[in-house]
């Protein structure tokens, strides 16, 4: 079950967020297994990702993806900042809707357990991957 929390005042399409959920889950994980996954995303302000990503990771500013895997309960959770993801998709000349599912998509990958600060040889295979699946939802 795939659950969304959006705990800002911005209206989203819930619908699109799990399509493209769905999208990566569905290739990166066997059917059976896909089923039995829980997947919370929560969407929050500048201010509640700043204070999570450096309680977590000690880092003192605002981000625009986390991911917590969750192994014992489900797939984990990610938490997006919508304003970071609008104003990334400013600075890099691209559309919101884009700009969120590559932040989605690479808070799957992560829970899922790509790690692009392990290695460069990881960095390139998430990187990839993220890619492909972003082509994919966007065509769809």
């Amino acid at each position: 079950m795939i659950e969304i929390n959006n705990l800002t005042t911005i209206p989203l399409d819930e619908n699109f967020l799990k399509k493209v959920a769905e999208e990566v889950l569905e290739k990166e994980l066997e059917i059976s297994k896909y089923r039995n996954i829980d997947l919370s995303i929560a969407l929050v302000g500048q201010g509640r990702i700043r204070e999570l990503n450096k309680k977590y990771r000690g880092k003192n500013r605002v981000t625009d993806v986390l991911a917590f895997p969750e192994r014992e309960i489900g797939l984990g959770e990610i938490i997006i900042c919508i304003r970071e993801v609008k104003k990334n998709a400013r600075r890099f000349s691209s559309d919101f809707k884009t700009e969120l599912s590559r932040v989605l998509i690479h808070g799957i990958l992560h829970l899922l357990g790509y790690n692009h600060e392990e290695s460069e040889k990881m960095a390139k295979k998430m990187m990839e991957k993220q890619e492909y699946y972003l082509a994919k939802v966007l065509k769809s």
